[in-house]
């Protein structure tokens, strides 16, 4: 590991009239260091979606493309599994901001260098190259976020932060429309949200910070006197070897298993719609570049509200059970894009409704999943866990919403891209029913050994 990303050594404690207003104040910071650094990554995530319709136009195929913008997935995938190990040994003030100025990076070069979208191979490389960089975004939050929330508070602090996910999504078509007002360059599309991701990275870096322990506290368990049942201070406050955190708790865990399966699908549904929305409804609907970016900008902010009413729901309503706050969820936004499909072309306030709604459901699930990952692995070994779904989530669900949807449509129609992804909802809901029935035993067992 490079010596620029060791955690942070810890400090001489702080005198205990100073822990609790040093806490609430770093607590308010690092949040907002973690919300906007981590929205970041999403400006110079799936923007190049926003410029497929005008290389379609040079000539590109839509499975070509979609086997292009999959480079992100694949890497983003091996990327975030292996990053999280690394950062479950880095310090995230440092991690985090670096994986976005490189990514930011690569959508300059792919914006202002014509030979750079010029060939299906050259495309494809730099969004992997992208994707390793974006690997470096989600396991230095959850990092973060286990060691600075209690165990008691963290789903309404995780259902908030990952918020994050739609704030940063919903904003590069904004940028694209400035971009093409100001310059007329379809192009902007890539150099755009990546400015904005740069100086959102010296904001990361300015308001975040390693553990409590590193600014001279005490750790959040003992702040908050609230220890999970299995807590040791000495061992849970220990770092932890890239083998114990895969050989010990990552691999041989059950339900960790069953909900990386289930996000592979619910990947499929997210990235399926997300993806190719913006061609959809260009070709299909024949809606406008000023009217897709909107829907497309819509579906992104709909997930805010959605996705705290999923968190409170799991906690109030279904009792803290995740599997099963899942697949409500899941069952609605199934529901919704059969309608999205099968509206006829000229009712375009359904189709909008339509994407308001998916994207209103699909981020509950979306959060679920890495919640659930955190709380399945000791807080040492967090970013390996929720980098482990998201293996899952990227590899299998995102490449095959951008790869396999495009190829479908090539050969099938639109048609036989909405059967894919309305299959991949179906299998969701199956995987989440499985967890749902195994998260009882897994808190009883849990119970029991306290």
């Amino acid at each position: 590991m490079l010596s620029i990303f060791k955690p942070a050594p810890h400090k001489a404690p702080v005198d205990e009239t100073h822990v609790d207003p040093l806490y609430r104040r770093l607590r308010w910071q690092i949040f907002m260091g973690i919300f906007f650094g981590y929205a970041a990554y999403y400006l110079v995530r799936k923007n190049f979606a926003l410029a497929m319709p005008y290389l379609i136009d040079q000539g590109f195929s839509r499975g070509d493309l979609g086997f292009a913008l999959s480079g992100i997935s694949i890497a983003y995938g091996i990327s975030k599994f292996i990053m999280g190990s690394v950062s479950d040994r880095s310090n995230p003030r440092v991690f985090l901001p670096a994986g976005l100025i490189l990514a930011a990076a690569v959508m300059l070069f792919m914006g202002f260098v014509p030979w750079a979208t010029s060939s299906i191979a050259i495309m494809f490389v730099l969004l992997f190259l992208c994707g390793w960089f974006q690997g470096m975004g989600w396991p230095p939050c959850g990092r973060t976020m286990v060691h600075w929330w209690s165990q008691k508070e963290r789903g309404g602090v995780v259902s908030v932060w990952n918020c994050a996910h739609n704030v940063g999504g919903g904003i590069p078509p904004l940028l694209f429309l400035l971009g093409m007002a100001w310059f007329n360059d379809w192009h902007a599309a890539l150099y755009m949200p990546a400015f904005g991701a740069i100086l959102l990275a010296v904001f990361a870096f300015m308001t975040m910070r390693d553990t409590p322990q590193s600014c001279g506290l005490p750790p959040i368990e003992e702040y908050k006197n609230d220890y999970p049942p299995d807590y040791v201070k000495e061992s849970a406050e220990q770092e932890l070897t890239a083998k114990q955190i895969f050989m010990q708790y990552v691999l041989p865990n059950k339900l960790l298993w069953y909900i990386a399966l289930a996000n592979v699908f619910v990947y499929l549904l997210r990235y399926g719609i997300l993806d190719w929305s913006p061609t959809y409804l260009k070709e299909v609907k024949h809606f406008a570049l000023d009217k897709s970016s909107w829907t497309y900008f819509l579906y992104e902010y709909a997930g805010i509200p959605g996705t705290l009413l999923c968190g409170w729901m799991s906690d109030k309503v279904f009792k803290s059970n995740r599997g099963a706050t899942g697949v409500f969820f899941m069952v609605l936004v199934t529901l919704a894009t059969v309608v999205y499909w099968l509206n006829p072309v000229g009712n375009p306030g359904i189709d909008m409704a339509c994407m308001i709604t998916i994207g209103f459901l699909i981020y509950g699930p979306v959060m679920l999943i890495g919640l659930h990952a955190l709380e399945l692995a000791p807080k040492k070994a967090a970013g390996t866990a929720a980098g482990f779904t998201g293996l899952f989530g990227y590899l299998g669900g995102s490449v095959a919403a951008s790869a396999i949807v495009g190829y479908t449509v090539d050969y099938f129609g639109w048609d036989g891209g909405f059967i894919v992804m309305i299959a991949g909802c179906v299998l969701a809901v199956i995987l989440l029913l499985l967890t749902m029935f195994s998260e009882n035993k897994h808190k009883a067992q849990l119970a029991k050994s306290a």
